[in-house]
């Protein structure tokens, strides 16, 4: 599949602000002037308004974005819309009556959190749900994102929060969250499209002469199908790409929050792991599309 930065951009982003959402709904303790709880508010908000902005940039028809909220029913494009909305109309709720009266209305926050998780949860299974596309077919596609999202989520929260100790949670999140990318990764590598029961045969509805080869390419130029379906990317060029995923995503956070954790290094310094791990999951997001296999492409010689 081809690398779209809109939507390279959109997961990243608004994973990031939906997992930081998530944690201050939950409670998560930070400073109680109304300045600052504004000011959290539109970091983790911005985030994710962010993202969801810049995905509107892949569609053809970008003014026509809210079409897509009327298919609730059997889209999770739809349900993922429908979902970001509501969170951050809740959130914006609960953060208008946190500065006005200087406390937290639990309830609400925890509607907010629950809302940001579903919202994660419906944007990994706009790809977990494809069936065409077997690397993202899988339970861990849902478990990674929403890993991801908490990991970034609870590194910007420790950045802007009072918590006494979130070095150490965000070590342990971090490890979980690509730990499960791991798993994915080695379940990707296997994953082929002869499993899903798919080949040129099958494509083409010729497998009863025999076995089906490309003789002629189907067009004499570049399409959508080819531009955006049917992107290849080498072995050696992933493999490196997934070292500097694993290096920025994973070793250079987990040292920092070490760093600070073990020292009496300010809280301040975790924004460098912050940088760090975004760029990270903005390679580990590139390989995530790259890496993945289309149906259509077995009609432009792919096995």
């Amino acid at each position: 599949m081809h690398p779209a930065v809109s939507v390279i951009f959109f997961t990243v982003t608004s994973g990031a602000g939906l997992g930081m959402i998530f944690l201050i709904g939950l409670g998560f303790p930070v400073e109680a002037s109304a300045e600052w709880v504004f000011f959290i508010s539109v970091v983790g908000g911005g985030l994710a308004v962010a993202g969801l902005l810049a995905s509107t940039f892949h569609l053809g028809h970008p003014e026509r974005a809210w079409r897509a909220l009327s298919q609730w029913r059997s889209s999770w494009l739809s349900r993922e819309g429908i979902a970001a909305i509501a969170t951050l109309i809740l959130f914006g709720i609960y953060v208008l009556i946190w500065m006005a009266t200087g406390s937290r209305y639990q309830l609400l926050g925890l509607v907010a959190a629950i809302g940001a998780a579903a919202t994660v949860f419906t944007t990994s299974m706009i790809y977990a749900q494809l069936k065409t596309v077997p690397q993202w077919n899988s339970r861990l596609t849902p478990v990674v994102y929403c890993g991801f999202a908490l990991g970034s989520g609870w590194l910007l929260a420790s950045v802007l929060g009072t918590h006494e100790a979130p070095e150490l949670w965000g070590i342990v999140l971090l490890v979980l969250a690509w730990g499960a990318k791991w798993l994915w990764w080695a379940r990707a590598g296997r994953s082929r499209l002869s499993d899903a029961g798919s080949s040129p045969e099958t494509a083409t509805g010729l497998g009863f002469i025999g076995k089906v080869r490309l003789l002629e390419t189907p067009h004499t130029g570049d399409n959508y199908l080819t531009r955006e379906m049917v992107h290849r990317i080498g072995r050696k060029h992933a493999r490196s790409l997934r070292r500097l995923a694993l290096l920025l995503g994973c070793v250079v956070p987990v040292a920092i929050l070490t760093l600070v954790w073990l020292s009496d290094a300010p809280a301040l310094v975790n924004l460098i792991a912050v940088l760090s791990m975004l760029a990270g999951l903005l390679a580990e997001r590139w390989l995530f599309f790259a890496e993945a296999e289309h149906a259509v492409s077995l009609y432009y010689g792919n096995r």
